[in-house]
């Protein structure tokens, strides 16, 4: 992926190294909701561990609750990364296409896109949903309107599923931003809303729905950034299939459990991942990426 040179985003918080200051981890109250059991907590966990949400946010709306989880104190604003840090680097300028790209898209369709921050951590920061933690893996809150992530979790991604490479990397941030273009359209809050009356097993459904338009959504970014910026070089889109595919929830269950349960999927299958991305960087379109009138996923 080409990417040096590139224009680097201000919207970079780096918390790394400070006290989280969010006290123990978990104190939350999921009151009011159907109680969730542990095989379900488990499910939670795994499916979120690669490019979902906050687990914390699954579990609320798994027990039945609608509402935001109780925000944290949050931390003393966060300083710059270092200009020699090449990671951070890296996501700063991804960060940076995404704003370009989405940008764009707002204005064409009249209206304006509101940039989300990106915060990197590491072993725990508070957050409006909640307190993040390094286990959860990359994602975004809606709450604060930003993106988490601590980068320890790329060389994660290579040593359990030897996925590797820039443009896989910036995958796993266009995902997310992805969930921040559905928090402004509104999608995840009628989303929310209509999980609030739904059984288990329909609020997964659903969930697998919003987690396959990310993933069109981040092919929408990549073919924009692309015809615009010239990204993408041989390989690139193989590696963030490659992604795709290793973070299904029935690659993720087999691993971790050895067996495969379709009705707790809550972000979709290695196939169905592989498909919308697919589907986004091929069309480019927002209107390409309904996963919730398709009649097949």
């Amino acid at each position: 992926m080409k990417w040096e040179g590139n224009r680097e985003s201000d919207n970079v918080e780096d918390r790394r190294g400070e006290d989280s200051g969010g006290g123990g981890g978990g104190g939350f109250s999921f009151g009011g909701g159907r109680s969730i059991g542990l095989g379900g907590i488990v499910v939670a966990l795994v499916a979120s561990y690669f490019l979902g949400v906050n687990p914390l946010t699954v579990i609320n709306m798994l027990s039945g609750g609608g509402g935001q989880l109780a925000p944290v104190q949050q931390s003393a604003p966060a300083h710059k990364p270092p200009p020699n840090d090449q990671m951070a680097r890296f996501v700063s300028t991804v960060l940076a296409d995404t704003e370009d790209t989405w940008g764009e898209i707002f204005k064409a369709g009249g209206a304006t896109y509101v940039r989300p921050k990106l915060v990197l951590f590491s072993g725990s920061t508070p957050t409006a949903c909640g307190t993040g933690q390094t286990a959860t893996g990359p994602f975004y809150c809606p709450g604060d309107q930003k993106v988490y992530i601590d980068l320890s979790f790329y060389q994660l991604m290579k040593q359990r599923f030897n996925v590797s490479g820039n443009f896989a990397q910036a995958y796993v941030i266009a995902h997310e931003v992805g969930h921040h273009v559905q928090n402004l359209l509104g999608i995840s809050g009628k989303v929310d809303k209509a999980r609030r009356n739904m059984s288990e097993k329909q609020s997964n459904a659903l969930s697998v729905k919003l987690e396959l338009q990310a993933d069109c959504f981040a092919g929408v970014w990549a073919y924009h950034a692309n015809e615009a910026r010239h990204i993408i070089e041989n390989g690139d889109i193989e590696e963030a299939l490659n992604a795709a595919s290793a973070i299904g929830d029935d690659a993720l269950q087999r691993q971790a459990r050895g067996e495969v349960v379709p009705d707790s999927f809550t972000h979709g299958t290695s196939a169905q991942r592989v498909s919308w991305f697919k589907r986004g960087i091929t069309e480019g379109k927002v209107s390409a990426c309904n996963t919730f009138e398709a009649k097949k996923l």
